[in-house]
């Protein structure tokens, strides 16, 4: 896997929650004998040999510094690694730097941002960059929005060869889900709500679905935001806090792929709640806002957590295919430092195409699906 840079992946921001678990992961899962190299980066050397020693990392595991508001450092960063893996956020505020020097300097990405205005920006500004320097820009490699994306993708890899076509509507529905959120979500979602109330004019950006793919409108989508029972699923659905993120990932990909999904796509996110209507739509990962950046679920309700969710397509003629996604662990943290760790390692692997910004699908597909199935406790089951 190696070439003649120092490292095949480096994991920024290696002292944050999740950057933690994702330590946690490679060093549990592969060792040290791992065919790979890899390193750990972050600000601050004394805090990465403090979790370097608290995981029990052996200390050929290099330990790098760089801060994302000194451009060296992170051009240094990033040109002695094939993949970069940042955890480091919120991205709008700490991610900037740190994909413009993957773009020109050619170091493929991977990331878990859920910021869909940063994404917009950051694709419009790095694109052409990535694209003349073959840098694989790969956003959102965790719970947002790797299941959405890689389960519809099978959906309708599945719709193509059985009926000849992809089928032009598709429901995700979650059926069960247990996690916390952390001080990094909240922090981001603040971050994002400070940006629309500085510009208000971003609120039309947050809402509309096809704001990543440049160019392409499709038709009207479900809003998503209120209960509503609907007849073929026979059960009462409502808001998930997801939705927002990963139906425009899922949108973005469809483009890319050269509209393999249908342009005419109608795609939505809702979560179950039972055939009588509730009280209130409930049963979503829990926000409290009170998290601070470092703060996050304990590893019991992290093991105990899980999630179970249903992709479910159809046409006119009464077609239909559906996928399941399930994970073994709390999704936001237990199962996200899994998939970013196997997508960095996923990306380090596939040989060189086209660079550019993209979402997970287009780039890894059927082979990150199947690292995940292997390693990560996610499995996808066409029912």
């Amino acid at each position: 896997m190696t070439d003649t840079r120092d490292f095949d992946i480096v994991v920024f921001g290696a002292t944050g929650f999740t950057g933690k678990l994702i330590c946690e992961y490679l060093k549990e899962t592969y060792g040290t004998n791992a065919e790979f190299r890899w390193a750990m980066a972050g600000r601050n050397l004394a805090k990465l040999e403090q979790v370097r020693e608290e995981l029990g990392i052996d200390s050929a595991v290099s330990l790098l510094v760089a801060d994302s508001d000194d451009k060296a450092s992170v051009d240094a960063l990033a040109s002695s690694t094939r993949v970069l893996l940042s955890a480091a956020g919120p991205y709008q505020q700490y991610g900037s730097s740190v994909v413009e020097s993957c773009a020109r300097l050619g170091t493929d990405y991977v990331d878990l941002n859920g910021e869909p205005l940063w994404m917009k920006d950051m694709i419009a500004t790095n694109d052409a960059a990535a694209r003349e320097s073959g840098a694989r820009i790969v956003f959102s490699c965790g719970f947002d929005s790797l299941p959405s994306d890689l389960g519809v993708h099978l959906l309708q890899q599945v719709a193509s060869a059985k009926f000849g076509a992809p089928l032009p509507r598709v429901k995700c529905r979650v059926k069960a889900m247990q996690g916390t959120a952390s001080g990094g979500t909240v922090a981001s979602f603040k971050g994002t709500m400070a940006s629309v109330k500085a510009d208000p004019s971003l609120f039309a950006d947050l809402v509309n679905p096809f704001v990543l793919t440049d160019g392409f409108t499709g038709p009207d989508q479900p809003p998503g935001n209120e209960m509503l029972f609907e007849e073929d699923l026979n059960n009462w659905s409502g808001p998930f806090i997801m939705a927002s993120i990963n139906t425009k990932n899922v949108h973005r990909s469809n483009q890319l792929l050269g509209h393999a999904y249908g342009s005419d796509l109608v795609y939505d996110e809702m979560i179950l709640l039972g055939e009588t209507k509730p009280d209130s739509a409930g049963g979503d990962m829990a926000l409290d806002m009170t998290l601070q950046p470092g703060e996050g679920p304990s590893k019991e309700e992290r093991e105990a957590g899980f999630y179970d969710i249903l992709y479910v397509g159809s046409n006119e003629a009464g077609d239909s295919v559906t996928v399941q996604v399930y994970g073994d662990r709390d999704p936001g943290y237990g199962s996200t430092s899994k998939m970013i760790a196997e997508a960095a390692l996923c990306l380090a692997q596939t040989p060189k195409g086209h660079g550019g910004c993209f979402t997970a699908a287009p780039v890894m597909g059927e082979r990150l699906r199947e690292r995940l199935q292997d390693h990560a406790g996610v499995s996808f089951t066409v029912l």
